[in-house]
């Protein structure tokens, strides 16, 4: 999202744009129609679900005695893993420099690294993070 999907009102609020909406409908078709292992097969998060709302209304009807609504289990892929967290850490400022990037990128990534929070990187930051291990790796 970017500040050009908001509009700001006559009385402050922040609305959508249709451009921020349906950046919005995209990521979540995206996310419903991801597969996952149920019963078995593969299926769409969106058929999942039907099927979790079918099994709730057999529970509320009386026609099944047991609800589980833990399986599946939903995983969120996240950037700032633990190990990407310690090559940035890692990474030195004079390798950084060779990479074609700036010092206080470096030094920004390292904050957000250090702190518990979680934290996003650019795609094109990611990639470079990455080649910086192989960079050293071919250097032992």
């Amino acid at each position: 999202m970017e500040s050009k999907d908001f509009i700001r009102t006559e009385n402050y609020n922040l609305r959508l744009k249709p451009t921020g909406a349906k950046k919005i409908v995209n990521e979540f078709s995206n996310l419903l129609n991801k597969k996952v292992s149920y019963q078995g097969k593969e299926n769409t998060w969106s058929y999942v679900i039907f099927l979790k709302v079918r099994e709730l209304a057999h529970y509320l009807t009386s026609k099944k005695e047991k609800l589980d609504f833990v399986k599946p289990e939903y995983e969120i892929e996240r950037i700032d893993s633990y190990d990407i967290r310690q090559k940035i850490l890692n990474i030195s400022y004079v390798d950084w420099k060779k990479l074609g990037f700036s010092k206080g990128t470096l030094h920004y990534m390292k904050q957000n690294a250090k702190s518990d929070k979680p934290f996003t990187l650019n795609a094109h930051v990611l990639e470079r993070v990455n080649k910086w291990e192989a960079l050293v790796s071919d250097q032992k």
